[in-house]
């Protein structure tokens, strides 16, 4: 299957200081604030994994409409995602749970070859469920007042 040409910028760009909430900015310019406290509302990290996926599929299934001609025939498409840590370390998500609920003037199989297409479709779901290479570039500026092994 071919690749859309289109481009659009991707990325992010996380900031936090010492203290106070890190804020997270997309390579558009959209800016979300990191909820600091487990008691205090907003996204953590982990929230953004499960939003971006509930988003990518509901995104998806439309284009999975689209594809079809079927845009017209939906009326609502959601995703709910929730997810497990493990109990152990590393610190990680090893479970996911997702319900997504289509409403629309179709039949029942139709709307699971609509689900099955944006299962197809959804980028964030096929990174998940594959291997991506992370690949971490380091900078550092400290400012060490600690005398460097063996030196006087």
């Amino acid at each position: 299957m071919a690749v859309s040409g289109k481009v659009r910028a991707t990325g992010a760009r996380a900031i936090a200081g010492p203290s106070g909430q890190a804020e997270v900015v997309s390579a558009t310019g959209a800016k979300i604030t990191l909820s600091a406290a487990l008691s205090s509302p907003g996204y953590s990290p982990v929230d953004l994994l499960y939003a971006a996926l509930a988003g990518c599929l509901v995104q998806s299934l439309r284009i999975a409409a689209s594809e079809q001609q079927l845009l017209g025939r939906l009326r609502n498409v959601s995703a709910d995602v929730k997810g497990r840590k493990a109990p152990d370390a590393p610190p990680r998500v090893t479970h996911l749970d997702i319900d997504i609920s289509v409403e629309g003037d179709f039949d029942e199989a139709t709307a699971e070859a609509l689900i099955h297409r944006a299962e197809a479709l959804c980028t964030v779901s096929n990174t998940l469920l594959g291997t991506t290479e992370f690949v971490v570039t380091k900078r550092l500026d400290v400012q060490s007042h600690a005398t460097p092994a063996g030196d006087p």
